[in-house]
Formats: structure tokens, sequence, C-alpha cells
């Protein structure tokens, strides 16, 4: 993926907007980093001594959207698509029996599901919950990019050490 294949965002536009379009076009960002790689590429922990490997990203960011979006402010009670394991981990960063296009068929009907959620919103006032805590429609979109952008950023590590392919 090329930056000619990312939805480019919002220079202009409303507030919600610019925070959709800013949150795809780290959702692109992160696909991009990942495109052309082997199954075993994207499974290869690239960076020690860290376990994060850019399927384990993906992986990982898939919870996140599942979470934030359908958990927080849908109030749905998806459970995990990782589960713990016997140990009591989130097994989202444990890649090295995963199926890459399994992950990443979840990451993007996630990713989906969390367009549709935030289109259905009223505005951006909107608010879930996580327990007692209130949380805006504002504020989950600006944690999803601020998420995104720090994986972004390992997965530029991750990437380079791969195959040495560097770009925002």
């Amino acid at each position: 993926m090329s930056d000619e294949q990312r939805t480019p965002p919002e220079l202009v536009g409303d507030e919600r907007a610019t925070l959709t379009s800013v949150l795809q076009w780290q959702r692109d960002t992160l696909r991009m980093k990942c495109a052309g790689l082997t199954d075993e590429q994207l499974r290869r922990k690239a960076v020690p001594p860290s376990g994060l490997s850019l399927l384990g990203l993906v992986r990982h960011l898939a919870e996140v959207e599942r979470g934030w979006f359908r958990n927080v402010l849908g109030g749905e009670d998806v459970r995990g698509y990782f589960p713990k394991n016997e140990a009591g981990e989130w097994t989202e960063f444990h890649v090295e029996d995963a199926d890459p296009a399994e992950a990443f068929r979840i990451w993007e009907d996630t990713c989906e599901r969390s367009r549709k959620i935030v289109a259905a919103a009223e505005s951006l006032d909107v608010r879930g919950h996580f327990g007692d805590q209130p949380y805006s429609l504002h504020y989950i979109l600006a944690h999803m990019i601020e998420e995104y952008a720090r994986h972004n950023g390992h997965a530029d590590l991750l990437r380079e050490a791969i195959d040495g392919v560097t770009g925002e």
C-alpha cells in the first residue's frame, strides 16, 4: 500500500470528519506497514527484547477497536477475539501459531463495525461507559488516534528490522 492508497485526512472538515479521517489514515498506515510480507515475517518479533510483532499489533488493535467502540460506546458485551490463556495472559501478542488471514479479517471486520457505530452516533458528545466511568465519542476517537499512532511507530521499527522498508 502506498500513500495514494491511504484515505487522506480531512484538512478543513468539521470535527467529526477530521477525527474519523485521521483515525482511518492511521488504520491504513498499519495496513501499509504489513503489506507484502509473508506470514512468517508478520509473526516475527524483530526488535529484541520486545515481544511485539506486526501480527500482534493487528490482533491487539482489533481488541482495542472492539473494546472501545462496541463495548464502551455501544454498550455491548463482546468478549475478546484472542482470550486469555491458562496463565491468565492476553493472547493477542502470542502469534507463533496465529493465522494472519484470520487476524486481518477480524481486524477489518471490527474496524468496519467501529465506523458504523461512529456514523450512527448523534454527536461527538454521545457517551458510553466502562464501569462507572463515562467516555464521550470525542474522547474515544482522540484516544484511538493516539493508540494507532503509538503502535504505528512500533510498526515502523518492526518493518525496518524485517526488510529495511521505512517511511510514514
